[in-house]
């Protein structure tokens, strides 16, 4: 039996890791086995890539040592947990995977979207997700969120400037017209319990 591949995605501040945890625990509900994970990170190895790109110190990162750091964090990752899982027939939430490059690198950073989506199709072979949800927020928005909340962790990418931001919910509107029958988009400016349904009713219908 193969699992089921959703993926998670958006810019800072648009809810997604929170509404994660709410369908993690309404599928255990409904009977599916379900598995959580995030990237950079998941597994030891990747959770310590993740360090070295996410820390404010690391601000002389040049742009394709990011976009290779990604990738080599996904393909550990990929190997010693999501396949692994698939085979086991679980459900998998991850929180942010490919796309995630192809904004931020491959749009926002100006690397090219084709170009990241190379170096990644070497890391992952043909593993692309099954579903993956696009939360859609105002940049602005989303870091307000941010500035508003004083428990999540800042990271190196929180630092960068509107402009950045902007480029890369552009990049994820390419990608939704690129991948229409892949990439749903949830429209998270509203409450999130209306995000969060919205999120459950879109996954429910794609893995009955």
């Amino acid at each position: 039996m193969s699992g089921y591949f959703i993926t998670f995605e958006g810019g800072e501040g648009a809810g997604k890791t929170s509404i994660l945890h709410a369908i993690y625990t309404k599928l255990k509900g409904e009977g599916y086995d379900v598995l959580t994970t995030r990237e950079p990170g998941g597994i030891e190895i990747a959770e310590q890539i993740r360090k070295i790109i996410l820390d404010p110190v690391h601000i002389e990162m040049e742009e394709r040592t990011e976009a290779l750091l990604y990738a080599a964090a996904r393909r550990q990752h990929l190997v010693e947990k999501v396949l692994p899982a698939l085979k086991q027939g679980k459900v998998i939430l991850c929180d942010r995977f490919i796309d995630s490059s192809l904004a931020y690198q491959g749009h926002a950073r100006g690397l090219g979207i084709d170009e990241v989506f190379a170096i990644n199709q070497f890391a992952i072979k043909d593993c692309m997700p099954d579903l993956t949800l696009f939360f859609d927020i105002d940049p602005k928005k989303g870091l307000d969120r941010i500035a508003a909340n004083k428990d999540r962790e800042r990271n190196r990418l929180d630092l960068e400037n509107i402009k950045f931001h902007e480029l890369v919910h552009e990049g994820y509107e390419v990608l939704t017209d690129r991948f229409p029958e892949r990439i749903q988009t949830i429209n998270a400016d509203q409450s999130m319990e209306a995000v969060e349904q919205a999120a459950f009713d879109c996954i429910i219908s794609h893995l009955k």
